[in-house]
């Protein structure tokens, strides 16, 4: 029977003379709205890790209080490791932790930034006594994310670690700066320092690839970045910015909106304000658009239409400011939701509005309510066609989507040359006749799935 791993070891002791620009401290370094000790802390938790070892060395008082303060605020679970020798190499600081922890544990860097799916496939690992095993990377020959003059190489040969080491001539795989270990990582790395002067963490990973007792787990795919330098940090930045987009963005979100809002969430991730306040604002500027289109005439007519555009791309920001900061809660993807079909509403009626005050023509009501139902089933439909779609295709993959950034996309352009019946006739059929598709396409996989049974 397998045990569920929860203890998690940070190395977070040494100095980062690398990023001194950006601090003094490496672990309290700001990465787009969290230092790295708290991303780190918060990315292990979201996998399933609820207990954590940190183990610091430079300026450590001041990186302790700062992590008291922490755990107290989130309810954490931290034991404090104090390194003395911490300008030596790293596996020492990993033999601070030797008293402490007794069983399976993860061990990790606080300046490696990572994909969630990394750890999860490592605490997934059935792992032996005496067995360490290490997350690679077998992308060897075009991963522009990688120093390799300073990254750490792995020869590995099915599925076990020959060597490891930076100064390796035959490799095939990175070292991500992830491990699943058993508590004979200690005795390896005093081996290691016994028999060949080598504290590294590397040194005592050798003593167990001696044995055959280091294996390799490849997480080829998922992002893993070393921040050692401001290049690095640069890099990851942009990287991890461009990684909001969602499955389920339409077309307008992953070419205009997303490009936009993530330059708007880089600023806004430095500051306190939260998702759901930036969930309530777009909604307001939503509010304060219709009411524009009720006042008539085109120039309060493209003033609204511009008001919603920004709003739509404000409202990409909540959940990149909640994924970038592990801030994501079922309340508010919910209080989003239910305030965008709140928007949705408004943003109509005043269109409604707006065109039945020049011309108190009836059809104006019947393609306004058409294009109002048609948004709402919309909304209301998509929530079992992105998961499906999710399930045939695959995270990474596209697909054709209409939803609410197309619709906002349709009143901006249409406000610009003055066509408020053409804006709605055009929601009215696209979501209607994209309704039926969702739903023709949900009824053949239901169908399926029944004779599958049957089967």
């Amino acid at each position: 029977m397998s045990v569920k791993i929860m203890k998690c070891l940070i190395l977070a002791a040494g100095k980062g003379s690398r990023l001194a620009a950006r601090g003094d401290s490496k672990p309290l370094v700001s990465f787009l709205g969290l230092t790295l000790i708290e991303r780190a802390i918060l990315a292990a938790q979201s996998c399933g890790l609820t207990e954590f070892y940190v183990v610091t060395g430079c300026n450590g008082e001041k990186v302790r209080v700062f992590l008291d303060k922490f755990s107290r605020e989130k309810n954490l679970n931290i034991t404090h490791v104090i390194n003395e020798d911490w300008e030596k190499e790293n596996g020492l600081s990993v033999l601070k932790a030797k008293e402490l922890l007794d069983e399976k544990f993860i061990l990790m860097m606080v300046d490696h930034l990572f994909d969630r799916d990394i750890l999860v496939q490592l605490t997934q690992q059935q792992i032996q006594d005496g067995e360490v095993i290490l997350a690679v990377d077998s992308n060897v020959n075009s991963n522009s994310l990688v120093d390799i003059d300073d990254v750490t190489k792995v020869h590995i040969e099915d599925g076990k670690i020959l060597d490891i080491g930076k100064d390796v001539s035959e490799y095939n795989a990175f070292d991500t700066g992830f491990f699943l270990c058993s508590p004979s990582i200690f005795a390896a790395i005093e081996t290691s320092i016994d028999r060949n002067n080598d504290s590294t963490l590397s040194g005592g990973i050798r003593i167990l690839a001696d044995t055959g007792a280091a294996r390799a787990l490849d997480v080829s795919g998922n992002f893993w970045m070393d921040l050692d330098d401001d290049n690095a940090f640069r890099k990851a930045q942009k990287s991890i910015l461009g990684k909001l987009t969602k499955f389920s963005d339409g077309p307008v979100s992953r070419y205009l909106n997303r490009p936009i809002s993530t330059r708007i969430t880089r600023f806004l991730v430095k500051t306190k304000v939260t998702p759901n306040q930036i969930s309530f604002f777009s909604f307001l500027l939503c509010v304060i658009s219709s009411v524009l289109f009720l006042k008539g005439g085109y120039a309060t007519l493209l003033a609204g239409a511009v008001l919603a555009q920004i709003a739509s791309i404000i409202d990409g920001c909540d959940g990149e400011i909640a994924r970038l900061k592990y801030q994501s809660t079922a309340f508010g993807g919910w209080f989003d939701a239910v305030l965008d079909r709140y928007a949705d509403a408004f943003l109509l009626f005043g269109l409604i509005c707006h065109i039945y005050f020049l011309n108190d023509n009836f059809l104006y009501i019947i393609v306004g309510f058409l294009a109002l139902t048609g948004t709402f089933m919309n909304s209301y439909t998509a929530d079992k066609y992105d998961t499906l779609m999710k399930k045939r295709l695959g995270p990474e993959d596209d697909y054709f989507r209409i939803g609410r950034d197309v619709r906002i996309a349709i009143i901006f352009l249409g406000a610009l040359i003055n066509q408020i019946f053409l804006i709605l006739l055009i929601i009215g059929i696209v979501t209607n006749v994209e309704n039926v598709r969702r739903v023709l396409i949900l009824g053949k996989d239901e169908k399926k799935r029944m004779c599958k049974k049957e089967d």
